[in-house]
């Protein structure tokens, strides 16, 4: 663990964490409570994700749309419009669009076939971003004199580690460098996100087997075939499957490589200084004296 205690956390100059858990709880939300402070550097995985890694398929993505109307398809072949994505830290939607969701055309679905390449370049995307924490905690003190460096990572973090592995490639990077700090919802937080999703069904990366086992649950229990799924009904199902799949991996992540602390307690954080204070708190209750 990269503080071995909470003394060290408040002894060092330089404070660094990285954020996970479920999308909802509040690693975004904290996250800009500490950039706005202004000592704190902000590194979004989603934004980087959308940015450097997948940007030129989501402007592909935008321009077959765009394609498919002669009007501005004679205007993208004579180069008399520019398409491009204005994603943000709090506006990761061009990045969801581009994931889709899988099911009947009619309903705004994609192939199934397709759906999992998206997912294959997400999971690509993902790993890489993660380890590209460390260097920018470098270009965050480098650039613009940034002791402090907070990584709001996304919610499928979990997917594409293994929390049981010592030499597991990102955990390791990434726990060398960081406190890795878990923020943990509830059985009422589980029933708040799955109301918040059923309202407004999202596209998310899920692990390849994972998503090939509830894609074939979803078929079977309805007795459809993938061109009449609802891709909203879809989403839904895997996302209530989902939390209970994510939970032991986040847990595990939480024991092996850093600390948790309650969905609860960070939503009473209004500054930097309460943020810090929880740590400080939370290494004394979990990391055992040395």
């Amino acid at each position: 663990m990269f503080y071995q205690s909470a003394a060290s956390w408040q002894a060092a100059k330089g404070k660094r964490v990285l954020l996970f858990g479920m999308s909802g709880l509040g690693k975004t939300h904290v996250s800009n409570i500490l950039r706005d402070g202004g000592e704190w550097f902000h590194y979004s995985v989603d934004y980087r994700i959308g940015t450097r890694y997948m940007g030129e398929h989501i402007v592909d993505n935008f321009k077959r749309e765009a394609m498919r109307n002669p009007f501005l398809a004679k205007l993208l072949r004579s180069d008399s419009i520019y398409i491009a994505s204005n994603i943000t830290f709090n506006n990761l939607a061009p990045l969801s669009t581009y994931m889709g969701k899988p099911g009947n055309p009619d309903l705004g679905g994609i192939p199934f076939a397709e759906y999992q390449r998206r997912q294959e370049r997400h999971r690509t995307a993902e790993i890489a971003a993660l380890l590209d924490t460390v260097p920018f905690i470098d270009r965050a003190k480098d650039l613009y004199d940034y002791d402090n460096f907070v990584c709001d990572s996304g919610g499928s973090i979990c997917e594409v580690v293994d929390p049981a592995d010592p030499q597991d490639p990102v955990l390791k990077a990434l726990s060398e460098n960081l406190l890795m700090v878990w923020i943990r919802g509830s059985h009422d937080h589980a029933d708040e996100l799955m109301a918040r999703f059923e309202k407004a069904p999202k596209p998310m990366y899920f692990g390849t087997d994972f998503l090939l086992q509830v894609w074939q649950e979803f078929l079977s229990e309805n007795n459809i075939s993938e061109g009449d799924v609802d891709p909203d009904a879809f989403m839904c199902f895997a996302y209530r499957k989902c939390l209970d799949h994510r939970l032991p991996i986040y847990q595990a992540m939480a024991r092996n490589w850093g600390v948790s602390v309650d969905a609860k307690d960070v939503a009473k954080i209004r500054d930097a200084r309460d943020f810090e204070l929880l740590i400080t708190a939370t290494l004394a209750a979990q990391v055992p004296d040395t």
